[in-house]
């Protein structure tokens, strides 16, 4: 009975998100009759038959395949920090004051502005891993520092009562707490990961990327490449999300298992 009921919930999940992309195609589709200009407002069929050709042009494979390995690339890097910095900033309260004033710093200056001055230390290429490193890094700090500040003090007393070992400490105690935190910061920092990697790429212009296509559809007025385009970054960041997501979430549950 239980197993019915999840397989109707999800069928039920499954319509209701189909609905919610049919009434947003249907809203696109009303907006372009309204405006009745392509070059404004293209329409979802002129941009679904764009997206039939646009995967079989010679190049394409690679422009995605160029933007996709720097933005992943740079939010490894972002996680793989932000990770580490938080844990030190939750053992050693001299850290996390002495890095506050960075943290600060990096949540509220624009993308803009980093793209701009970090154009004026590297190439247009590299451009896209700092810049989505940059961004990642305060989101998945936050969240370690405060999943630390939040273990319950009577587990902490428990664990150096029983002195248990720094792996099981870390296998039964900061790993569970840990997960929700850096799941929900993942989930944050994914997207921003490749809007922020994108603006990079359509600033900085590097040859054989996703955010030179765009520039070269706003140049050229070609606004259904733009739609186009729009949508391949859209599939191809929530697929990574998704798969990642999935990826972490499995290796939380193996290491729940020991």
């Amino acid at each position: 009975m239980k197993q019915q009921k999840g397989i109707l919930a999800r069928h039920k999940s499954g319509l209701q998100r189909l609905g919610a992309v049919l009434l947003a195609l249907a809203v696109w589709q009303v907006l372009a009759v309204s405006v009745g200009q392509q070059l404004l407002v293209p329409s979802p069929l002129s941009v679904a038959i764009r997206l039939g050709g646009i995967w079989r042009e010679a190049a394409f494979w690679g422009t995605v395949w160029f933007t996709a390995r720097k933005i992943v690339v740079g939010f490894l890097l972002g996680l793989g920090f932000g990770l580490g910095l938080g844990a030190l900033a939750g053992r050693f309260p001299l850290f996390e004051i002495l890095f506050r004033p960075w943290a600060v710093m990096i949540k509220s200056i624009p993308v803009a502005s980093f793209i701009i001055i970090c154009l004026i230390w590297m190439s247009s290429a590299r451009l896209s891993v700092f810049i989505s490193f940059l961004m990642v890094l305060p989101i998945i700090y936050t969240n370690v520092l405060q999943s630390i500040r939040s273990a319950d003090t009577q587990l902490l007393e428990a664990v150096t009562v029983f002195r248990l070992s720094w792996p099981k400490r870390l296998l039964y105690l900061w790993l569970p707490q840990l997960k929700p935190y850096l799941l929900s910061a993942c989930m944050v920092s994914l997207g921003i990961s490749w809007k922020a990697g994108i603006a990079a790429e359509i600033i900085g212009i590097p040859a054989g990327s996703i955010g030179r296509m765009f520039y070269d559809a706003k140049v050229y007025f070609n606004t259904v490449d733009l739609f186009a385009w729009t949508v391949i970054v859209v599939v191809v960041s929530v697929l990574f999300e998704k798969g990642f997501l999935a990826l972490l979430k499995g290796a939380f549950g193996r290491l729940e298992r020991l």
